[in-house]
């Protein structure tokens, strides 16, 4: 008889370096999938690994691979601890993400430390990870890998946008999941609000103090990126070429550059969203009300914040359904949404 009960634990780390995210989840499958996030919790990072991970993108292979085994060790005493602390028992896997330290997919190359077989071993469970890397050898983006959450988990919802280090969003249109990033969201937003002494801005309450600057704006706004059609995704590399550089020759005041960034992601937000459509927004995004406020007033869209859990965990909380999918051999990463030549079940098992 086909399992149609899954308990796992769903593990992420996201751009933004905020921590690694754990759920533990129960998914039941009868004729359509429903979630329970049991609990859940942010683990975040020394100040040594938060320097660490952002400089992944300047390091060669060969130092890449000695923190991978590292970063390795570390995500492993953070999920037994938050396996033991929960007295959490009889799950099906841990379903990890890992933390993405290089991801050039025109170069077919996307690299995700803390996916090592070793993670299974010294965790004592299966291990379901490692979910980009066949997406790219198969010719696509390799992200975003949510959206096959969204159509089975959220299909009320006419889109899901997810406000983390990038903005990304996905939809039906027709009988296809199409999904893409956005634009870069706390990835950004962070640097500056860090540079003024926080480690985020709060509610947006310091770019809505500032000035928009028309002239950065204007040059945001007019990035490349933003004229190609979907598949598309981000990553670090870009925002290093291709935003900061803007930025900082702006020679503008933090909350001058906080103002205006978030001026631009509300803007490149609102061309995507039809008025009027109903919107499920998660990731720490939500809770600027700066950004969200700027996106209702330009579109009028039904913007719904889900409880707290929702917003801060449906990343790990949909990597532990893609790890379902794997072990259930199902589609867990759609063409329409990566470019890749074909719907497939992504990921790695390690027991």
């Amino acid at each position: 008889m086909e399992k149609k009960e899954y308990h796992v634990v769903g593990v992420m780390s996201g751009t933004s370096l905020d921590g690694i995210d754990l759920v533990e989840a129960k998914f039941v499958f009868n004729g359509t999938w429903h979630f329970e996030i049991i609990c859940a919790e942010t683990i975040s990072y020394s100040q040594a690994w938060h320097t660490k991970l952002k400089g992944l993108v300047d390091c060669s292979l060969e130092t890449l691979k000695l923190i991978d085994g590292d970063y390795t060790v570390l995500l492993a005493e953070v999920i037994k601890t938050f396996i033991s602390k929960n007295n959490i028992k009889n799950i099906d896997a841990v379903c990890s993400h890992g933390h993405t330290a290089l991801h050039r997919p025109e170069n077919k190359l996307t690299y995700q430390i803390g996916n090592k077989p070793i993670l299974a071993k010294l965790i004592n469970e299966k291990v379901v990870c490692d979910f980009r890397v066949e997406d790219v050898e198969l010719g696509g983006q390799g992200a975003p890998l949510v959206p096959i959450g969204d159509q089975l988990l959220f299909p009320e919802y006419d889109f899901c946008l997810n406000l983390g280090g990038f903005a990304n969003i996905s939809t039906q249109i027709k009988t296809e999941r199409i999904a893409y990033d956005i634009c870069p969201v706390n990835i950004v937003l962070n640097i500056y609000a860090q540079k003024l002494g926080f480690n985020y801005d709060d509610g947006g309450k310091i770019a809505a103090s500032g000035n928009y600057m028309s002239d950065l704006g204007n040059q945001l706004n007019h990035l490349e990126f933003y004229k190609e059609t979907p598949p598309k995704s981000l990553g670090l590399e870009w925002v290093n070429k291709n935003v900061l550089p803007l930025t900082e020759a702006s020679q503008a005041s933090e909350k001058d550059i906080l103002r205006t960034c978030s001026d631009h992601i509300a803007e490149q937000i609102s061309n995507v969203i039809k008025s009027g459509a109903r919107v499920l927004v998660t990731g720490g995004g939500a809770y600027n009300d700066y950004i969200i406020s700027k996106i209702k007033s330009n579109i009028g869209a039904e913007i719904i914040i889900p409880n707290a859990d929702l917003v801060e965990f449906k990343e790990a909380l949909i990597f532990g359904f893609l790890g379902i999918l794997k072990l259930r051999n199902e589609v867990n990463c759609l063409q329409s949404v990566t470019g890749a030549s074909k719907n497939h079940s992504s990921g790695r098992i390690y027991s």
